[in-house]
């Protein structure tokens, strides 16, 4: 993979590029008369333009957008990713991973050593208040949080042996959407569109479905870091319009293409007397990006065209607001897949208070929780496979950790890092089947540890990347989205290759 770095000794300052483009008028008309025709003819080079591959250097071609398509290390079993993102720690224990000797310890003194928690309120052990029911051909257990969901289980690899390295939100939160527990990394959306590029040239590559909770952490969580910043998220609100100031601000068309060329052209005469520079050519990319999602989003958005049916399927009509709020994010992720837009994330609905981070009330708060989700998501796993996208959509539901087994108070879980569950489904994965296990109380990972960077490995095979042969030249060394770990968890692929 061809590394680049993003700083380099001996570049000139800012004041030096102001300071130097000083010049008279004819010079500065002869550098810009020609634009005004830039961002079109630009347009359609790119969109005519063939795929190159992963390793070509995208910024070193004239013309090329970053973000054009570009091929794969190896055949890829999925196309997409649809991240579903369940903030705030979901507990293992109550949703996919059954532990009846919970019922028998219930309200004694928990028998295995604990690790310091999140706030060191250990209480007695707490059986789950749901109860679990075996499901489909594979007849994996799955709690009546989930009887929507719990109808796809054949289409689930369910993993119940990840671990995380953080037992706070914000880190693990940097940690699960990045790899690193702190912030400035760039999130796995951007490096899925870095080394893919994007199929869709008028939507965003990496886009955020804002429920209403932006996770700890904020946007950092879908930062493109040290990545150029054509590679970070756009966030759509759930509202319309779903991005601030879509529309044109000019009187005509014709005067915003104006405007815009004059920007690129500016822009280019830049970048040809002083070299490639990241931040000029992700402007000029968003500056164009931008022009081209003033049709696209708004058409995106308009569900007119869904049947009732549809609607219905993703639970729009429900009585509960924050599931007809989620079941209208799922059914736009399922048309952004449609259009071939490379990764999406789900946040979680607001108005349920505290997320999924039940520190106390622990049933009344997974109840709304698992309400507000379950029926869209099950709509979307069935609408998917209905219309043939299942198996090129890799769909992962996952929290940054889990929860304890034990009880913190007497009605709440503190943060579990130890052993938590996570499902994967589509693009390539072995349905109905779990992987790995945690001990018999649900505490810590027993067999087939799965790391965050394990988990990253994966999702990359999936979609046909090497992770390790993805990097970027930074700070004087390769870095890539697993660092110096991660191994695919081959156990799960219906293709092992």
């Amino acid at each position: 993979m061809k590394s680049r770095s993003v700083l380099s000794v001996g570049n000139p300052s800012p004041c030096d590029h102001i300071s130097s483009i000083a010049g008279s008028r004819r010079d500065m008309l002869r550098q810009t008369a020609g634009g005004f025709g830039g961002v079109a003819l630009a347009h359609l080079l790119a969109m005519s333009d063939s795929g190159a591959s992963l390793s070509d250097n995208q910024g070193d071609r004239p013309g090329k957008s970053v973000l054009h398509p570009r091929a794969p290390h190896f055949d890829p079993t999925a196309t997409s990713v649809i991240f579903l993102y369940m903030d705030g720690g979901v507990s293992q224990v109550d949703t996919f991973d059954p532990k009846p000797l919970l019922s028998r310890y219930d309200g004694q003194p928990f028998p295995q050593k604990t690790e310091p928690t999140q706030f060191n309120n250990v209480g007695n052990t707490l059986a789950s208040p749901w109860k679990f029911k075996q499901y489909g051909e594979s007849g994996i257990p799955v709690s009546e949080l989930f009887p929507e969901t719990a109808q796809h289980v054949d289409e689930l690899a369910v993993v119940r042996s990840m671990v995380s390295g953080f037992p706070e939100h914000t880190n693990a939160n940097y940690f699960l959407h990045t790899g690193h527990g702190q912030q400035g990394r760039p999130s796995m959306g951007a490096w899925f569109g870095y080394g893919l590029g994007t199929e869709c040239q008028d939507l965003p590559h990496f886009v955020v479905l804002n429920g209403g909770l932006i996770p700890p952490g904020g946007l950092d969580n879908f930062g493109s870091g040290f990545l150029p910043a054509s590679y970070q998220a756009s966030v759509f609100a759930n509202s319309d319009p779903a991005v601030a100031d879509i529309g044109r601000r000019e009187a005509t068309e014709l005067q915003q293409r104006r405007k815009l060329a004059l920007i690129r052209r500016l822009d280019q005469a830049v970048l040809e007397r002083y070299g490639r520079d990241d931040q000029v050519e992700s402007a000029i990319e968003n500056y164009e990006l931008a022009a081209r999602m003033q049709m696209a989003v708004p058409d995106l958005m308009d569900l007119s065209g869904e049947t009732r049916e549809t609607q219905q399927m993703y639970g729009m009509f429900d009585d509960f607001p924050n599931t007809t709020t989620f079941g209208r994010q799922c059914l736009i992720a399922r048309r952004l897949v449609e259009r071939g837009v490379r990764f999406i994330e789900l946040t979680c609905p607001g108005g349920n208070g505290d997320r999924w981070d039940q520190h106390s009330n622990l049933f009344d708060g997974h109840t709304k929780n698992a309400k507000s989700v379950d029926k869209p998501i099950a709509g979307l796993l069935a609408d998917l496979k209905q219309r043939g996208l299942l198996n090129r959509t890799l769909v992962v539901w996952s929290g940054e950790f889990g929860r304890t087994p034990f009880a913190q108070g007497k009605d709440g879980r503190d943060h579990n890092q130890y052993g938590f569950s996570i499902w994967m489904a589509g693009g390539g994965i072995r349905g109905g089947m779990t992987y790995g296990a945690t001990d018999e109380f649900g505490y810590k990972v027993v067999e087939n540890k799965c790391e965050i960077h394990d988990l990253h490995a994966t999702m990359l095979h999936m979609l046909g990347i090497n992770h390790e042969a993805l990097t970027w030249r930074f700070s004087g060394r390769d870095m890539r989205l697993t660092d110096v770990h991660g191994v695919v968890v081959k156990d799960i692929l219906r293709i092992h290759g």
